[in-house]
C-alpha cells in the first residue's frame, strides 16, 4: 500500500500543475471582455476575477462526482486498476494543457480531462478483457457512453450557436447604441443594464450555486423554485438603480456590468472546472482510504465510489489559493489571453496568424453569401444601417489605464451577456457546454459584427479561429491517445512506467518552457515595433528610422549565419535560418505599417519630405525578399546534396561577406543612434562590394568556360552575390534618406533658431 500511497501522492503534485496549466488556459473566459476593453486597471480587474475564483471553489464540491464515475463505473474496477487511470489522466492533462498555453491557443479543459478519463478507461479496460474471458463487446459496460456522447454534441452545437447569436445580437446593440453611445445609454441604458445584469445573476445562481456543496439542500432547492422571481427582481431593480446613478452622476455604467460579469464567470469557472483539475487526485485519495480500510485492498472493486462523497474544504481552499496565484504570476495566461484579444480588436496591426487557403476560402465564401445579402436589402435601409454604424466609430477612446481599448465596453458587455445566457441555458437543458468554447466563439462573433474584420484583417483572423477551433477537435484525439497509451504501459510495466511516464512528462514541460520564453521574446519585439495610434509626427519618424536600423542589424545577423551556413556547408543551420525568415517578413511588414501611420501625421509642409518614405517601403520589402531568396538558395543547394563551394568561390564570398557586413553594421548603427555620420565612409562599404561583385562575376565566366564550375554550383555563386548586391544598392538608399532627413532637421532647427 506505500507504493500506492506515493501514487497518489503524485497524483496531488500533478494537481498543483494542473491547477497552473489550467488557470493559464481558461483564465481568457473570463478577463478577455475587461482586459480588452480596459475597463479598470489591470490590477483591478485582476482583483475582481480573484475574488470571483474564490467564491467558485467554495461552491464546487458538488462537481466532483463527474471524475469518479462520469466517465466510466468504477465498480467494475480496483483501486490500483483505478489509480493507474488516474494517473495516465493527470499525467495527460498537464501535458496537454500546457502544450496549448505554450502556444497561446485556448483549449477546453473539460474536454481534456473528459478524452483523458475516456482513453485510459478504455485502455485499463482493455487489459481486464485480454487477461479474463470476455470480448471487446463488454468494453460498453465499463463506459459511461452517454455522457462522451453528450461532451461531442456541446462541441458542435456550442462553436455553431455561440457564434450566430453573439453575431445577431451584438449587430442589433450596435445598432441601437452606435459607437457613439454616451448620448443613447442616458435614455435607455438602465433598461439595458437592468437585462444585462438579470442574465448574469441567472447564471451565477445555475453555474456557480446551483452546485454548492456549503449550502444546505432546502437553500439551493429554494433558489432553484424561485430563480424566475429572482432574475425579475433583479431586473426591476437594477434597471432603477442604473437609470438614476446615469441622471445623476457621470458613471459609465458599462464599468459596473462588465466587472460583475468577469466576477461571475470566473464564480462559474472555479465552481465547475475546480473538477477537471483537483477531481482526479480527490477520487484517487477517497479510493486509496476505502481499500486501505478494507480486507482485501488491492482486489476489492470500487462502487463505493458511485455514492456521493463530500469534498474536504481544505482541498477547495488549497486550490483556490493556487488559482489565484497562477492568475497573477503566469505569464502563459496572458499569452493564451492575448491571443483571444487580439483576434477580436477593433483595429489592424500585428496579426498573431497567417493566413491560410481554408481561411481564404472561407472569406470568400462569406463575402459571396453577403455580398448577395446585401441586393435584397433596400438602399435606403442599407444607408440607414452604414450611418448608425458609423456614428463615432472613428473617435480614440482611452481606457482607464490611459491606454487605447481593443473594443469598447458595449461590445465587452456584449460578450459578458451572451456568453451568460448561453452558458446558463445549456445548464437548464442538461447539455454540457464549455465555458472556453461558447466565450471565445462570443468573442468573435460580437467582433464580426462590429467590422472588426476588414477586409485587411479578414483572412488572418479567420485563419486564427479556424485554428484555435481545429485544437479544439484535436485536444480530444491527442488526450484519449496519449493518456491510453500512458494507462497501458503502467498497466503492464506498473513501477517502471510509473517512474517512466513521469520523467516524460517533467521532460516536455520544462521543453515547452524554454519553447514559450523564446516565442515570447520574438512577440515582444515584434510588439515593441508596433506604433499604435501615435500622434506625435516627430517621435514617429525617429521612432522608424530606429526601428529600420534595428531591422538591418537583423538583416545582418542572419545573412552572416547563411554565408557562413553555405560556406562550411552546414545544413542544419540553413534549415532553421528558413524557418525564421517570416520573422524577418513580419519586422519588415511591421516598420511599413508604421511608416503608413507616419504620412497620416505629417503636417502639408511636410509632405515633401514624406516623399522620400515611400523609397523606404520599397528598400525595407526588397531587403527582406532578397534576404529570404538567398537564404531559400543556400538550403535547397545543401539540402540536395549538390557540390560545395570551390575554394576560389569560398574567399571570394568572404570578401563579400566583410563588405556586406561592414555596410549593414555601420548603416544600422547610424540609425540607431541617430548621431551625425560620415556617409562617404559608409558609402564606401557599397562602393567596395560593387567592385568585388563584378570581380567575381568575370572570374566565374572563366570557371564557367574552363568547365570549373557546373551549372548548380554556378547558379548559387551569382545567385548569392546578387542578393548581396541588392541588400547593399537598398541599404546605402536607406542610409542616404536617413542623411537627407538628418540635414533637414538640423536646418530646421536653426531656422527657427534664427527665426528667435
Amino acid at each position: 500500500m506505500d507504493w500506492y500511497l506515493f501514487v497518489v501522492i503524485v497524483l496531488f503534485g500533478t494537481a498543483l500543475l494542473d491547477l497552473v496549466v489550467g488557470v493559464s488556459n481558461d483564465a481568457v473566459n473570463f478577463l478577455n471582455s475587461a482586459v480588452g476593453s480596459r475597463v479598470a486597471p489591470r490590477h483591478v480587474i485582476m482583483i475582481v476575477a480573484s475574488l470571483g475564483l474564490l467564491a467558485g471553489v467554495l461552491f464546487s464540491g458538488g462537481m466532483m462526482e463527474v471524475a469518479r464515475k462520469g466517465i466510466f463505473h468504477p465498480r467494475y474496477f480496483t483501486m490500483p486498476e483505478l489509480m493507474a487511470i488516474f494517473l495516465a489522466v493527470m499525467l495527460t492533462d498537464v501535458v496537454l494543457l500546457d502544450l496549448f498555453n505554450t502556444f497561446g491557443l485556448p483549449t477546453s479543459t473539460t474536454v481534456s480531462i473528459v478524452f483523458s478519463l475516456l482513453g485510459a478507461a478504455v485502455a485499463v479496460s482493455l487489459i481486464k478483457i485480454i487477461n479474463g474471458d470476455q470480448t471487446l463487446m463488454d468494453l460498453a459496460s465499463y463506459i459511461n457512453t452517454g455522457k462522451v456522447l453528450a461532451i461531442i454534441t456541446s462541441i458542435l452545437l456550442s462553436v455553431g450557436i455561440s457564434f450566430t447569436s453573439a453575431a445577431v445580437i451584438q449587430f442589433f446593440v450596435r445598432m441601437v447604441f452606435t459607437f457613439d453611445y454616451a448620448r443613447r445609454l442616458r435614455r435607455y441604458g438602465g433598461l439595458f443594464a437592468g437585462s444585462a445584469l438579470a442574465v448574469i445573476t441567472y447564471f451565477a445562481l445555475l453555474k456557480g450555486v446551483g452546485h454548492a456543496a456549503i449550502l444546505p439542500d432546502h437553500v439551493l432547492a429554494w433558489i432553484q423554485t424561485h430563480t424566475g422571481t429572482i432574475m425579475l427582481l433583479s431586473l426591476v431593480f437594477f434597471a432603477l438603480m442604473f437609470q438614476a446613478v446615469i441622471w445623476f452622476t457621470r458613471i459609465n455604467i458599462l464599468g459596473p456590468i462588465v466587472l460583475i460579469g468577469t466576477f461571475a464567470l470566473a464564480m462559474a469557472f472555479a465552481a465547475n472546472d475546480l473538477v477537471n483539475f483537483i477531481g482526479v487526485p480527490v477520487a484517487s485519495f477517497q479510493a486509496f482510504l476505502i481499500a486501505r480500510d478494507s480486507a482485501a485492498p488491492l482486489t476489492m472493486t470500487m462502487e463505493v465510489l458511485e455514492q456521493p462523497m463530500p469534498t474536504q474544504v481544505g482541498f477547495l481552499l488549497v486550490a483556490g489559493a493556487v488559482m489565484v496565484a497562477t492568475l497573477w504570476l503566469s505569464r502563459k495566461a496572458r499569452t493564451v489571453t492575448k491571443t483571444e484579444v487580439s483576434l477580436g480588436r477593433q483595429d489592424e496591426g500585428f496579426e498573431r496568424f497567417e493566413s491560410s487557403q481554408l481561411a481564404r476560402i472561407v472569406l470568400r465564401m462569406s463575402t459571396g453569401m453577403f455580398e448577395a445579402l446585401l441586393k435584397i436589402v433596400p438602399d435606403s435601409v442599407q444607408k440607414w444601417m452604414q450611418g448608425r454604424f458609423e456614428a463615432g466609430a472613428g473617435r480614440s477612446v482611452v481606457g482607464t489605464d490611459g491606454k487605447v481599448p481593443e473594443f469598447d465596453l458595449l461590445r465587452a458587455s456584449v460578450n459578458l451577456i451572451v456568453s451568460s445566457a448561453l452558458i446558463a441555458w445549456g445548464t437548464s437543458m442538461k447539455l454540457p457546454l464549455s465555458t472556453t468554447y461558447v466565450t471565445f466563439m462570443v468573442a468573435m462573433g460580437t467582433s464580426l459584427s462590429d467590422k472588426a474584420w476588414g477586409l485587411e484583417s479578414a483572412a488572418y483572423r479567420i485563419s486564427g479561429v479556424l485554428t484555435v477551433i481545429g485544437g479544439w477537435f484535436f485536444t480530444g484525439l491527442v488526450a484519449f491517445t496519449v493518456s491510453s497509451i500512458f494507462a497501458f504501459a503502467i498497466g503492464y510495466l506498473h513501477g517502471i512506467a510509473i517512474i517512466g511516464s513521469i520523467s516524460v512528462a517533467v521532460y516536455l514541460i520544462v521543453r515547452n518552457w524554454k519553447l514559450h520564453r523564446r516565442m515570447e521574446k520574438a512577440s515582444e519585439e515584434l510588439e515593441l515595433l508596433d506604433l499604435k495610434r501615435v500622434t506625435d509626427a516627430e517621435f514617429a519618424v525617429r521612432t522608424c528610422f530606429e526601428h529600420t536600423g534595428r531591422f538591418l542589424g537583423v538583416v545582418r545577423e542572419y545573412l552572416d549565419n547563411c554565408l557562413e551556413g553555405i560556406l562550411t556547408r552546414d545544413r542544419k543551420r540553413l534549415k532553421r535560418l528558413r524557418r525564421e525568415t517570416n520573422k524577418v517578413q513580419k519586422w519588415s511588414n511591421t516598420i511599413v505599417a508604421n511608416i503608413f501611420k507616419t504620412l497620416r501625421l505629417l503636417q502639408q509642409e511636410q509632405i515633401q519630405q514624406a516623399e522620400n518614405y515611400s523609397y523606404v517601403v520599397y528598400s525595407l520589402q526588397e531587403i527582406s525578399e532578397s534576404l529570404r531568396d538567398v537564404i531559400m538558395r543556400c538550403h535547397v543547394h545543401t539540402s540536395n546534396q549538390h557540390a560545395g563551394l570551390m575554394p576560389a568561390q569560398k574567399k571570394e564570398l568572404q570578401q563579400v561577406r566583410k563588405c556586406i557586413d561592414g555596410l549593414l553594421g555601420d548603416t544600422a548603427a547610424a540609425l540607431l543612434n541617430r548621431t551625425p555620420f560620415e556617409f562617404r565612409e559608409v558609402a564606401g562599404h557599397f562602393v567596395n562590394l560593387k567592385v568585388l561583385v563584378e570581380e567575381c562575376d568575370q572570374r566565374q565566366v572563366e570557371r564557367i568556360r574552363n568547365g570549373l564550375s557546373k551549372t548548380r554550383l554556378s547558379i548559387l555563386f551569382y545567385g548569392i552575390n546578387n542578393a548581396c548586391m541588392k541588400i547593399g544598392e537598398q541599404t546605402l538608399q536607406l542610409l542616404t534618406i536617413f542623411n537627407e532627413t538628418l540635414h533637414l532637421g538640423e536646418k530646421t532647427d536653426q531656422d527657427s533658431s534664427s527665426g528667435e
